[in-house]
């Protein structure tokens, strides 16, 4: 039987390390999509929010399949829709085409992400055990986000940039054909009401037109209408979103969900971390390679050694420290190494760029930071819900943070272009890195103290 969950945990995770490998393997390959298809900077950085949008965007209904169809069916579906799409996004001959199959590639992702993550959550019911599944499970993603960098880089260098997707697919379809006969079958669900498809087609839309502008708002002088009306598009799409949520009787979110105070702490803190991690990932490629001046394979294989960094620490690391401090401490823990890393990176600007701070920062923030973070605030976001609404509630942080991540990235553009540096990367970018981190910290110690509030007037009632 132990046998078997190890399975499960693996199968799992592969589907989450390639979604994470296929953010972070993009940014050493823009350079060859540029240079083939004759684009700017700027029009390649929408295959990078295409995926996370349309990941976002979709992940809620991701996480309603989940739970009403079944775990096992949706990931089964979305890992067949991810190498479809990674097949067609290798064959590409134009850069339209291209950024089609990207935007599906986040489509499977949003099937895949919750899926994946309820298969680990129902299989590991065991608090210490589900926390050492989730550590390895977040560890697969961490690995995804390190070697997509160093794999994207060496591809970048000496094969083609089709290839970049295009190994996605053996290593799907081998996870599809393993899921299928391995992963335990699923539960039926009386649940047979319709899911409401139509609010996250808004959903999705809402945050695109909502990404252009902010993406675009350097532009504003030059194309004031697009870009304002972009702007107002997206925020009425996102009022009819949530008015439809408080008026369906089969609501995408149920909004009593928000009512459990660990969740909401939960997705804020995961947005935070979307628009961090996601803004170093772009940060240090473009410091690497265009500040240092190193090679996309070089500049790739230096971050490989916090991938491997990262699986021990959730190995070995991890299930002694979730043993002697809570859920939340962690959290804590893992955002001050996510600050500690910002501040080292920040330094680099007014050091020359000394690779030692740069590789420490680096194994603050991708070694060390994002397994705790990432694994504390999965637990976090489903200590007091239910375990059917698992998929939801995990849908919902995926969501947060994929949201945060484009929003993040495109704030830390805009800034970049607002407040040039001699620099590719400067000072102003990694300040902003230190502002996620200070604010994701301040929600978690706030809500540290709102519960010893809580005891405490428990106790002296009683």
């Amino acid at each position: 039987m132990q046998r078997q969950k190890k399975l499960i945990l693996i199968l799992a995770s592969i589907g989450t390390f390639v979604e994470a490998l296929d953010i972070a393997i993009i940014n050493l390959s823009i350079p060859s999509i540029q240079s083939q298809f004759g684009i700017g900077t700027e029009m390649a950085q929408w295959l990078q929010t295409l995926y996370v949008l349309f990941f976002g965007g979709f992940l809620i209904i991701g996480g309603k399949f989940s739970d009403q169809i079944g775990r096992k069916k949706i990931f089964l579906i979305g890992s067949l829709i991810f190498m479809l799409a990674s097949l067609g996004a290798g064959l590409s001959s134009s850069f339209h085409i291209l950024a089609i199959f990207r935007a599906l590639q986040g489509l499977g992702a949003a099937f895949i992400m919750p899926s994946s993550l309820s298969i680990v959550t129902n299989t590991f019911k065991e608090h210490q055990e589900r926390s050492r599944a989730l550590g390895v499970f977040s560890s697969f993603a961490a690995i995804g986000s390190g070697s997509g960098l160093s794999i994207g880089g060496i591809i970048s260098t000496y094969l083609s940039w089709h290839w970049v997707f295009l190994i996605n697919v053996p290593i799907l379809l081998i996870t599809i054909i393993l899921s299928y006969q391995y992963l335990p079958s699923d539960n039926k669900n009386e649940n047979d009401q319709p899911i409401d498809i139509l609010s996250g087609v808004i959903l999705v839309f809402g945050l695109l037109f909502l990404t252009y502008g902010t993406h675009e708002l350097i532009h504003i002088q030059q194309n004031p209408l697009s870009i304002v009306g972009s702007i107002i598009l997206s925020f009425l799409l996102l009022r009819i979103f949530l008015s439809r949520l408080r008026t369906s009787s089969n609501p995408l979110i149920n909004l009593p969900l928000f009512k459990y105070r660990s969740l909401v702490v939960s997705n804020l803190t995961f947005f935070t971390l979307g628009a961090f991690f996601i803004s170093f990932l772009f940060l240090i490629s473009l410091m690497l390679q265009k500040d240092l001046h190193y090679s996309a394979a070089k500049a790739g294989l230096l971050l490989v050694p916090f991938s491997i960094m990262s699986a021990l620490i959730a190995k070995f690391i991890l299930p002694h420290i979730s043993k002697r401090i809570t859920t939340i401490q962690m959290g804590i823990l893992g955002w001050g190494f996510m600050l500690l890393g910002a501040l080292f990176l920040l330094i680099t600007t007014y050091t020359g760029h000394p690779i030692v701070l740069i590789l420490l920062g680096a194994a603050c923030i991708s070694g060390i930071g994002m397994t705790l973070c990432f694994t504390s605030l999965s637990v976090l976001g489903i200590r007091d819900i239910d375990a059917s609404q698992y998929g939801i509630a995990s849908s919902l942080s995926s969501t947060s943070y994929f949201l945060g991540a484009g929003i993040g990235l495109s704030f830390t553009t805009f800034m970049t272009q607002v407040f040039p540096s001699e620099w590719a990367t400067g000072s102003l970018s990694y300040g902003i890195l230190v502002g996620y981190s200070l604010c994701a910290i301040g929600v978690l110690v706030h809500m540290i103290l709102k519960e010893f509030k809580m005891k405490e007037s428990k106790v002296i009632t009683s």
